[in-house]
């Protein structure tokens, strides 16, 4: 038995220790919202927390996350239900098209805000950069990070 912290709750899971902590937040403790996208950690689709930094689930193996806390995006919301700023900012921005890669861009996102609450644009997109919209909304990415973060909007240019 692997001992663990998930979304702030002890667990216990009987898993081999090199499963990536992916299958088993999907598969042992049911929480799907973390997703499968690559397999090899290029496209982000399974970023997670691990003790607050966000990290490729798909790769990482549980043994990396025993005693540690891990984060996903069913636990970023308040106890009570309220959407965290990034969830809510997504919501209102209309980020997702098919919405497959976008618990792990909001896990980027949120990991990014918590670290640096008022980046620049160049720092949103170096903080993003590992994180594939096979859709190409990073426009729409980029609009809701800065209303998370309550930077305001650039101006439209006027052609």
């Amino acid at each position: 038995m692997i001992k663990l912290n998930v979304n702030g709750q002890a667990r216990e899971v009987d898993a081999d220790p090199a499963t990536p902590i992916l299958w088993v937040v999907r598969e042992n403790l049911r929480m799907p919202g973390t997703k499968f996208g690559c397999g090899i950690a290029q496209c982000g689709a399974c970023t997670v927390h691990l003790d607050g930094k966000p990290i490729r689930s798909c790769s990482t193996p549980l043994s990396a996350a025993e005693g540690k806390s891990i984060t996903t995006i069913e636990g970023i919301a308040a106890e009570d239900g309220t959407l965290h700023k990034v969830q809510q900012a997504w919501i209102e921005a209309q980020v997702p098209q098919c919405g497959y890669c976008q618990s792990g861009q909001i896990m980027s996102a949120t990991a990014l805000l918590e670290k640096n609450p008022r980046p620049t644009d160049a720092e949103i997109d170096a903080a993003m950069a590992g994180n594939i919209c096979r859709c190409g909304m990073y426009g729409r990415i980029r609009k809701a990070i800065r209303a998370a973060a309550d930077i305001e909007q650039p101006a439209k240019v006027e052609a």
